[in-house]
């Protein structure tokens, strides 16, 4: 009997070893994608922004010329090419009877104003998590990990939900695109903003000494 106890025992802690481990492993995959869907929404809502303000500006710079006759050919011409068929026969009518026949006149399509222009000067003036995070790192001379750059910018925007996960994700989009540089020190990453987005501060500091 209490061998039976001991293996029974030892069986049950290898189980709970087991699924607490799993549990650990689901936790972290979870954490894991809920970052890059975060990171992915932030990323099209700044494309979302690019969008109505580039649309604003072509109906700016161009809405009688480029947009109105956009409109009227993507709707109307079937009706146009149904239409074409009858005005002979109203024509051939209007000869016999002594009477002009009235040609229909075509129906005047206003461009629609576009109603996102509200929106987008409300989210205008707020920059995108991306734009903050490269704005953070071209300001540091030193590395920084993503719970620092988290934590600057949870203080410098507490009125945005900021988390570390969704930082560091972002973050790894940058160094991807070339926008960042990440090195690592031990078991820690750090990332610094890339040559093209530092500003010219070498220069600066190098030009007294030449002056002098």
């Amino acid at each position: 009997m209490p061998d039976t106890t001991t293996s029974t025992s030892e069986l049950t802690s290898h189980y709970i070893a087991q699924v607490t481990g799993d549990l650990e492993n689901n936790t972290k995959e979870q954490e894991r994608i809920s970052a890059e869907i975060d990171a992915l929404q932030e990323l099209l809502q700044a494309l979302q922004q690019d969008h109505t303000t580039l649309v604003n500006m072509r109906q700016a710079l161009g809405a009688t010329t480029t947009i109105v006759p956009s409109k009227p050919s993507a709707v109307p011409s079937p009706r146009a090419k149904k239409a074409a068929p009858a005005a002979p026969a109203k024509k051939s009518t209007a000869a016999k009877g002594g009477k002009t026949a009235k040609e229909p006149t075509a129906k005047k399509q206003t461009p629609k104003k576009p109603t996102a222009k509200s929106e987008a000067s409300k989210t205008a003036s707020q920059p995108t998590l991306v734009e903050l995070i490269r704005a953070h790192l071209t300001e540091q001379q030193e590395p920084r990990s993503a719970a620092e750059v988290a934590t600057a910018l949870g203080q410098a925007h507490p009125d945005r939900r900021i988390q570390t996960t969704v930082v560091r994700t972002t973050l790894e989009g940058l160094v991807a695109k070339s926008h960042a540089q990440r090195s690592k020190q031990g078991s820690s990453v750090f990332y610094t903003a890339s040559s093209a987005d530092t500003p010219a501060t070498t220069a600066s500091n190098h030009a007294p000494a030449q002056a002098s």
